[in-house]
């Protein structure tokens, strides 16, 4: 038997106990005793005193309560409580702190251990330090929320900007009218169409940018050209994909080439090996001449969603137009 197994009233741990704990919890775990007084701990495993800190003359005979610190809320102690009186098996998430005051996020699973007539003798608990995880989740959440806000504001202002561009090409109220809600309607295609699903299957690179093409130019011939490949793109990449590319739409609408009936876009598609991945150069001339940009935002959400896929972005502000380099893996590709 387990040298870690202290317990002065009851008899040791049969190994059918320990089947069951091995099926019902995760490692480090720890074992309590509801027939004596406050239910103390009177089972770790080596995992345990890992994740605490602590040294098992220290734990055995405690509650498990002396874990609990400053940020360990009510409700999760509650849920707790709760857990050990319904006597079933179940998972709280509760901050609990180490032996040199760290804190870290518990996904406590515990629940009963009876013996063969039923009767409850053990409770078990297993600890799954969630800290890091959760976290990385929380750092999703902010990205995504500045992304979303990040994009509601260039829909404005893109929005506004096709708004001035169009009243100087139609004097008219009617035509202008007219092209001012097919823009509009454009734009929301551009950017409800082509931000990707997760049940979504692969679409090429042209039918991607069809929605981006048709939003974001303005005169009467497309300003936006695609040369090269067109490969395949992975539902795993269109977002990161389409949103590069509508940052890049976007700041060509307000200070670079689709800014004015004269400017260009052109962008070159090709495939490299070893790895396998797309390239594609967004390539600008013919609008006003061409300043660094001090606006940070979009392009820190962009860079870091493409990070996030295994891409890169880069920026080569030449003063007869903007170049940006995009390289992405691609996990399935087929080249047309």
């Amino acid at each position: 038997m387990n040298d870690n197994l202290v317990s002065a009233s009851r008899p040791a741990l049969n190994e059918d106990i320990l089947g069951k704990v091995v099926r019902h919890a995760r490692l480090p775990l720890c074992i309590t005793d509801p027939t004596q007084p406050d239910n103390p701990i009177v089972y770790v495993n080596e995992a345990f005193t890992d994740l605490t800190g602590y040294t098992l003359d220290e734990i055995v005979g405690q509650n498990c309560r002396f874990l609990q610190g400053p940020e360990t809320t009510r409700e999760s102690i509650d849920a707790v409580r709760q857990i050990l009186l319904d006597r079933r098996v179940d998972t709280v998430e509760i901050v609990n702190y180490r032996k040199d005051g760290t804190r870290f996020l518990n996904a406590l699973q515990l629940g009963p251990i009876a013996d063969e007539a039923g009767k409850l003798t053990y409770f078990f608990g297993s600890q799954l330090d969630v800290s890091e995880r959760r976290e990385a989740e929380r750092e999703q959440r902010e990205l995504a929320d500045d992304e979303l806000l990040h994009r509601l504001r260039n829909i404005v202002n893109v929005m506004t900007a096709m708004v001035r561009m169009t009243s100087r090409e139609e004097p008219s109220p009617a035509a202008f009218a007219e092209k001012v809600i097919d823009r509009l309607s454009a734009l929301g295609a551009a950017h409800f169409e082509t931000i990707g699903r997760s049940d979504q299957q692969e679409v090429d690179f042209r039918t991607l940018m069809g929605p981006i093409m048709r939003a974001y130019t303005s005169a009467t011939e497309e300003q936006i050209t695609l040369k090269g490949v067109n490969p395949a793109i992975s539902h795993r990449l269109v977002s990161p994909l389409t949103l590069a590319l509508h940052e890049l739409a976007t700041n060509a609408v307000k200070h670079g080439a689709l800014s004015t009936e004269q400017g260009r876009v052109s962008i070159d598609v090709s495939m490299l090996k070893a790895p396998a991945r797309m390239r594609f150069v967004w390539q600008e001339m013919g609008g006003p001449e061409v300043t660094k940009s001090d606006r940070s935002s979009g392009s820190r959400i962009i860079q870091s969603l493409t990070r996030a896929a295994g891409g890169s972005l880069q920026y080569e502000w030449r003063r007869e137009g903007l170049v940006a380099t995009a390289e992405f893996p691609m996990t399935a590709l087929l080249a047309e």
